[in-house]
Order: C-alpha cells, then sequence, then structure tokens
C-alpha cells in the first residue's frame, strides 16, 4: 500500500501537487538547455519538483542526471560525486558507463561499488589526484559524453550551497563556472535548502554564477489545491474532513509542502470516521513534539537579543521590526540593533525575507516559541 500522505522524503505521483506551472518552466529549461536556479525556502519541494521535471523531460536524446552533494566536504568529494552520478545516470547498462570511465577519466584509477540488494544504485569510487587538470578533466565530464552519445545532459545537484563551506570555495566556484559557461549540449540546475546562501551565489556581481542562469522562485501552493488534496485522500478511505479543517492545516504551517502532508497524516491517524476540533490540536502539538529537540539545537547558541526577534517575529510581526513598539514590548536594544540581528538570524537560515515581510524559516518553531 502507498503512503497516503508523503513527507520526509520527495514525493512523486498521487501526492505531488499542483506546481504544474513550475513543473512546465523547469522541463523547458530542461529541454533547451537554459542553467537554473531553484530557490524556495527549505521543505517546499524543490527536490520533488526536479524529479518531477525529470521524469517529464528525459528521452533518448536528453539525460538528466540527479546528484546530492549534501555530504561532500571539499571540492575532491564534490568532484567524486559529481562524476560518479554522470557515468551512472548517462549510461543505460554498468559495461557502458565503465568503458566511459575508461575512455574519459584516464588519470584516474577506479572502483565500482555494488550492493547485493538489486534495486540499489551502483556508484564509481575514483582515486583523484590533487592536479588542476585531473579536476577540470572531471568537471568536463558530462560534455565530453553528451558530444560522443550525441544527447543533451542536464545536471541537477541538490545541497548546492555546501560549496560555499568547502576550503578556498570562491577559487572553486570560479573553476566551476570557468569550465561550464563553455558546455554547448550540457545545463546546470543548481538548488539547495539554504536559501540566503543560494541567492549569495547568483544576486552578487562579484560571484563566479552571477547571472549565470535562469532563477526560479518557487511560491506557496495555493491553498485551494491543498484542500482538494487532502479532502480527497480522505475522502477515498472512507473519512470526512470538511474544506474549513484542511485549511486550518495549511494555515497552521503557513503552506509549508512537508508539514502539509505530516501533519494531514498525524489528523488522518487520529481520525476513525470525522474529523474535530481535538483531534485537530492533538496532531499539530504532536508535529511539535517532533520537532523540539531540533528547535533546541538550533537555538541553543543565540543570544537573547536574537530569541527575542524570534518571539516578535512569531507573533505575527512581519513587517516594522524596529519599530519603537516591537523594540520596547521585545526589549530588541535599537533600530540598528535590529538590523544586525536580523542580519544573524538570516545567515543562521532561521529567518527569511519575501517580499519585505519577515517569516521564520520554520513555520512549526514559531509555535514552539510561543508555546515556550
Amino acid at each position: 500500500m502507498s503512503n497516503l500522505f508523503v513527507f520526509g522524503k520527495t514525493v512523486s505521483g498521487n501526492a505531488f501537487t499542483d506546481r504544474e506551472k513550475d513543473t512546465a518552466k523547469l522541463v523547458s529549461n530542461f529541454r533547451y538547455g537554459v542553467n537554473t536556479f531553484l530557490l524556495s525556502p527549505r521543505r517546499w519541494g524543490k527536490t520533488s519538483l526536479v524529479k518531477k521535471a525529470k521524469s517529464v523531460a528525459e528521452n533518448n536524446k536528453l539525460k538528466i542526471v540527479y546528484v546530492d552533494v549534501h555530504l561532500c566536504r571539499s571540492r575532491e568529494d564534490f568532484c567524486e560525486r559529481f562524476a560518479s552520478a554522470v557515468l551512472t545516470q548517462t549510461a543505460n547498462k554498468m559495461e557502458e558507463w565503465v568503458e566511459n570511465a575508461k575512455t574519459f577519466l584516464t588519470r584516474f584509477s577506479f572502483g565500482v561499488n555494488a550492493s547485493a540488494d538489486p534495486s540499489s544504485e551502483m556508484t564509481l569510487k575514483l582515486q583523484i589526484m590533487p592536479q588542476e587538470q585531473s579536476m577540470e578533466d572531471l568537471l568536463q565530464l558530462p560534455e565530453r559524453i553528451a558530444k560522443r552519445k550525441k544527447i543533451n545532459v542536464v545536471v541537477c545537484i541538490d545541497e548546492f550551497q555546501q560549496i560555499g563551506f568547502f576550503p578556498n570555495s570562491s577559487q572553486f566556484q570560479t573553476e566551476l563556472r570557468s569550465v561550464w559557461q563553455h558546455h554547448e549540449l550540457t545545463s546546470y540546475c543548481l538548488f539547495g535548502s539554504k536559501k540566503h546562501m543560494m541567492e549569495t551565489f547568483f544576486d552578487d556581481s562579484s560571484k563566479p554564477f552571477y547571472k549565470f542562469g535562469d532563477i526560479i522562485y518557487l511560491q506557496r501552493i495555493p491553498v485551494e489545491y491543498w484542500v482538494k488534496y487532502i479532502t480527497d485522500k480522505f475522502n477515498h478511505e472512507g473519512k470526512s474532513i470538511t474544506a474549513k479543517q484542511a485549511t486550518w492545516i495549511v494555515d497552521h504551517v503557513e503552506g509549508n509542502s512537508s508539514y502539509v502532508q505530516q501533519l494531514s497524516w498525524y489528523v488522518f491517524q487520529r481520525t476513525k470516521k470525522t474529523v474535530d476540533n481535538d483531534i485537530l490540536a492533538d496532531a499539530l502539538a504532536e508535529l511539535v513534539d517532533q520537532c523540539v529537540d531540533v528547535f533546541e539545537v538550533k537555538t541553543e547558541s543565540l543570544t537573547a537579543y536574537q530569541m527575542n526577534l524570534l518571539r516578535c517575529i512569531a507573533d505575527g510581526n512581519h513587517t516594522g521590526l524596529s519599530s519603537a513598539k516591537n523594540i520596547s514590548k521585545y526589549n530588541l536594544g535599537s533600530s540598528s540593533n535590529v538590523a544586525i540581528i536580523k542580519k544573524a538570524l538570516i545567515e543562521k537560515d532561521l529567518i527569511s525575507v519575501e517580499k519585505n515581510n519577515t517569516f521564520l524559516s520554520d513555520p512549526i518553531m514559531g509555535i514552539w516559541l510561543k508555546r515556550q
């Protein structure tokens, strides 16, 4: 039996709702070789969207490679994972991608990591030499394979902001841009969970990836789509939830895609036949409890001023944070101090700014702060 409400992993099939316009735009960029930055706050479904677009756009003449660099801690880690994904996902069978490795990676020794589980993906383990020329060989790999096979390739890199933490990050970014900007048959889709860091890559004219490609800002899925999605799921299983109650679910997690799915599941589990207010309240309390440890870790090193500003935002103050009223009520010091606090919290990915409105990056944290 498939999951009714999917959270904590990418969604597909019937669990993927709306995003028709975003999917169409991303598919078009893939098919026409347009480099793309995909931006949104965390848990809004970027990875699911990319995989949906991949499933729609990919064909014999267009190979779409997905690589997650979340665990990479150096340029060597990045290049190894990059090359492994490109080799394995542009070939139809193991013999083909091993042959490509022998052809294009003559400077490297490599081995194949295979699991006994036939459903597991095989990966390539490279022995990377530190020479600059060998690094460029890895970065040129998708373009060389595309030319040999007479196809187009799109490389989608998840958690791309990790390169910002690498030693000599600026130099590495320059190396990537200097190679990738000359590719004719290969394009790139770059996205990650830290919106602020991703924005710094392309909106600063001094940065290597400035104006590297198209920018897609994901918006919240409209409430009416979620309401239909939730009520249909309940009805299909012989349970009843009203449109008003479904709207309550969406509103309390501020339309965060992953939390909508998770809270809906908690409500569904508690419901025998019909949802009531007690069920909604208990489900929300469970969701908050699930996140307490994470929130405590994220906030334990914050200053009193930073915690005060978080509480200010949690109370619904999305504009005018530096007003005299808010400074006095929440003990924020001064208007100049508010600007400093705000900048620090943005860099910590605890708050985000959308159209001059400031929000907590995690809406459940706001409920937790109020409960505190």
